[in-house]
Formats: structure tokens, C-alpha cells, sequence
């Protein structure tokens, strides 16, 4: 069936505005195995397998919606029609921003300089492999036949789409925000998607946090009280909690870590764009280190702005029972007790820690996903969520040990103020303190329970995807 297909629609049909209705019959068809007169999301599937087409999770179900006009869960002959002319139309712009020197054919040097302009560094070896993946003539150069055969079935149409493969949204959310927004196209931004995109990562990072919730007090319990003396254990730290307030207490301080996703994502999108137009070297061109350097930024100023919130966290996390009737109760005590200042204690450490963990978090995230296509990129770009999940998960590890003495150093200043009996330090005298009673790996007190937040959190992503 695939050279039937092929000889039909790749190699004797015009282009899709020139095409006849005959061979968009011959083609449907062959979709229709049923002959019931529509082609439906099984038949697509099946037709497309035996093209040997490799797509996206979904991009059946996707085409056949796109096209649905009467919503009847197929295509008919003018749906599917219609929509094989609306995207070839769209692909022939894409084909054509890609061809720079307009000769009807992309070379190697050609994607390489398109990503680039759409801030996608890659290397000669990386847009070897990418075109060897559509061209099927080995001359290492792509003309419209090849483009279109690859990409007709593919729901994906503009270059902006096919990139976003790699794009780091995966969604992982373990209470600690500190990771490079994501990027959003011009049409995203025009049609309202990206605020729907930033609605669903929001809800996710709420069922996310709610469900890690025990591990994130514990490990904030091991960061504030653990030592060499105590040897608070995981086991031994949830008894604790569970004998001084049951069960529920294993949430205290969830209420404001989901309260504050929504400010601190709206801030550091709006900053994000923002720092990214003034450091761009060109307009509309952002490469790596300016990314990163907008993120760090944006990063900067949402903690900045909703840095109360973080302290408000620490210190309901931390409370015993009846110390806080609630959030306003505890605002009102802060406020009585130590001043407005007290909501910025731990804020120096809190924004260095940025810098490593977004930096770090990039760099691996980009290393992995460079790896994989080297390795793997044969026949598609598209690595499938499984990749994108595990790349993402272990670019955070590696993010967050870096920056997990500071993590503790914050939480630590967040705190003292609150525990009888605790003298108020400085970054640098905790620092040395911490390091003289119990060592360098006292800076990573509570990292056990921060990373074991990771596998539920990866696991919530997985299904929200």
C-alpha cells in the first residue's frame, strides 16, 4: 500500500492547489478501508503505518479534528480534501522560509542558519542528522516532493511547531521554581494559547505540589532542625511530625506553595519577554546565553516579588499546632513581632541559588537533547514525552544540587526567627557554622525527601501530558 500511496500522491500529483479531485479520491480510497465514505482516526492510523510514517503521539486524533467540520469523528471526501490543500499551503510557507536563496532546495547550511534565527543553535553534525531524516533522494539536499511527503501527515506546519519538540516545557513541578520559562511563538501569543499553556503547567504544578507535600515538609523540617547530634532520620522526622499534629499536619504550608504559582508564573512570563527583547543582539533572535541570562532575570524578579510568600511557606511549614490560626494570622504575627523585614530574610541566597540552577538546568537539559539526536534522530526529531520527561528531570537534579546550599541557607535565615532560643546569623556566619560543626555535606541536609518529590512529580507530568 505505501508505493501505491506514494506513486498516487508524491510522485504524479501536481502540488496540492493544482491537484485534481480524481487523485484525492484514488488517495481517500485507500484510507477508506470500510468504504462507509470517511476516513476515522483507525483508518488514518492504519494508513499512515503502512506509509511508514512516523508522527507524534496523537497526530491522527489531531488531523482528524482539525478537519471535522461536522463533528461526526471523520473525514468525509471534501474534509479530507480540504484539509490536505489548507496544509499543504501552510507547509509550501514553511518550505519556502527555510529555502534562503530561493534555488527550490534546503541544504544543511540553510536549517542550520533557519533555528538559528529562531534561537536554536545547532551543530553541523545536528543538521546533518535532521535533514537526513526527510531526504530520501541521499543528495543531502531537500526539494518540495521530499518536505511535503515528510511532513503532509504531520499536524505540525510551521517551522516554530517542528522545533517545539525540544522546546523544555515538560511540565515538572516539584515546589521549587527557579527553571527558564518557556519560549511561545508569535502565533501562540496572537491566538491566546500560550495563557492556556500556562494554565494547564499551573494546575499541574498544583496537583504536583499538593501530592509531594509530606516530602517538601519533611524536607524542610531536615533542613531547619537536622545536625550531627539530633540524627533526624526520614522515618524518625515523619513520626515526629505525625505524633506533634496527625496526619494533616504533613500539609501545613501547601495552601501558600500552590497559592503563589500563579503570581510568580504570570511575573516571570511578562519579565521573560520583557529581558528578552532588551538583551536580544538582533531583533527577534534569541540565542542560548541570552535566553539564559532573560531567565535568570525573570527568574530574579518574580522571587523578588512574591518573596513573602516563600517566607510565609517556610514559616507555616515549620509551625506547631496552634502557632497560626492561617496565613493572615501568620502575616499579622510577622508583622507584630519583626517588622516588614522579616519577609525578606533569606532573600540574598535565594536569588544567587537562581543563577546555578537555571544555568545548570539548561546546560544539561540542551547536552541531553543534543546526545539523543545524535544518537537516536534517524528517522524523526520527535522524541516522544518519555525523553522529554527524563531529560527534564535529570537537567532539575543537576540544577538543584548545585544550588541546594544556598536552598538551605534561605530556608535556614527564613526560619530562625521563629525557633526559641536561635540566634540570628548572617549568610556568611551560617555558612561557616554549618560547614565547622558538621562538615560539607551539612549543606545538603533534607536533599533525600527533595529527591524523592521528583519521581511523583514526573509522574503527575506524565499523565497531564
Amino acid at each position: 500500500m505505501y508505493q501505491v500511496v506514494r506513486k498516487l500522491f508524491f510522485t504524479d500529483c501536481k502540488c496540492a492547489e493544482d491537484a485534481s479531485s480524481k487523485t484525492y479520491q484514488e488517495l481517500f480510497d485507500k484510507l477508506d478501508t470500510n468504504k462507509d465514505g470517511k476516513v476515522d482516526v483507525s483508518e488514518l492510523k492504519a494508513g499512515l503505518a503502512a506509509m511508514r510514517t512516523k508522527t507524534a503521539a496523537g497526530a491522527a486524533q489531531k488531523i482528524i479534528s482539525s478537519g471535522d467540520q461536522d463533528k461526526d469523528d471523520g473525514l468525509d471526501f471534501n474534509e479530507f480534501t480540504k484539509y490536505l490543500k489548507e496544509h499543504e499551503k501552510k507547509l509550501r510557507l514553511t518550505f519556502k522560509s527555510l529555502d534562503k536563496n530561493n534555488d527550490g532546495r534546503v541544504d544543511l547550511m540553510e536549517i542550520k542558519q533557519s533555528l538559528a534565527d529562531l534561537g536554536l543553535d545547532i551543530s553541523k553534525e545536528e543538521a546533518e542528522k535532521i535533514l537526513q531524516s526527510i531526504d530520501v533522494d541521499g543528495t543531502m539536499t531537500l526539494d518540495w516532493n521530499e518536505w511535503r511527503e515528510h511532513f503532509l501527515f504531520n499536524p505540525a506546519t510551521s517551522l516554530q511547531e517542528i522545533i517545539r519538540y525540544w522546546k523544555h516545557s515538560t511540565v515538572l513541578d516539584i515546589g521549587d521554581s527557579l527553571a527558564i520559562p518557556d519560549e511561545f511563538t508569535e502565533d501562540e501569543k496572537t491566538t491566546g494559547l500560550w495563557w492556556k499553556q500556562l494554565s494547564a503547567g499551573a494546575m499541574a504544578g498544583a496537583v504536583s505540589r499538593t501530592g509531594t507535600a509530606p516530602l517538601d515538609r519533611m524536607k524542610v523540617f531536615m533542613q531547619v532542625h537536622a545536625s550531627k547530634s539530633n540524627k533526624i532520620s526520614l522515618v524518625g522526622g515523619f513520626k515526629q511530625m505525625l505524633k506533634e499534629g496527625g496526619l494533616t499536619s504533613l500539609w501545613r504550608g501547601n495552601g501558600i506553595n500552590v497559592l503563589k504559582i500563579a503570581p510568580e508564573t504570570a511575573i516571570k512570563f511578562m519579565a521573560y519577554e520583557q529581558y528578552k527583547k532588551l538583551l536580544a543582539s538582533e531583533p527577534g533572535k534569541v540565542k542560548t546565553h541570552e535566553r539564559f541570562m532573560a531567565g535568570s532575570l525573570a527568574g530574579a524578579t518574580a522571587q523578588t516579588a512574591i518573596y513573602p510568600m516563600e517566607v510565609m511557606k517556610t514559616r507555616l511549614t515549620l509551625r506547631k499546632t496552634g502557632q497560626y490560626s492561617g496565613m493572615f494570622d501568620c502575616v499579622k504575627k510577622i508583622l507584630k513581632k519583626e517588622g516588614v523585614k522579616a519577609f525578606y530574610k533569606g532573600y540574598v541566597p535565594n536569588i544567587l541559588g537562581i543563577i546555578p540552577y537555571a544555568g545548570i538546568d539548561l546546560a544539561v537539559y540542551e547536552s541531553l537533547k543534543n546526545l539523543w539526536l545524535s544518537r537516536y534522530a534517524k528517522d524523526t526529531a520527535n522524541p516522544g514525552i518519555l525523553v522529554l520527561l527524563g531529560c527534564g528531570t535529570i537537567s532539575s537534579t543537576c540544577g538543584q544540587l548545585a544550588s541546594y546550599p544556598l536552598a538551605l541557607i534561605r530556608t535556614r535565615m527564613q526560619a530562625q526567627a521563629s525557633i526559641e532560643g536561635s540566634e540570628q546569623q548572617s549568610m556568611k556566619l551560617m555558612v561557616k557554622k554549618i560547614v565547622e560543626k558538621e562538615g560539607f555535606f551539612g549543606l545538603y541536609r533534607g536533599i533525600l525527601p527533595n529527591f524523592m518529590k521528583v519521581i511523583p512529580a514526573v509522574s503527575i507530568s506524565y499523565v497531564g501530558v
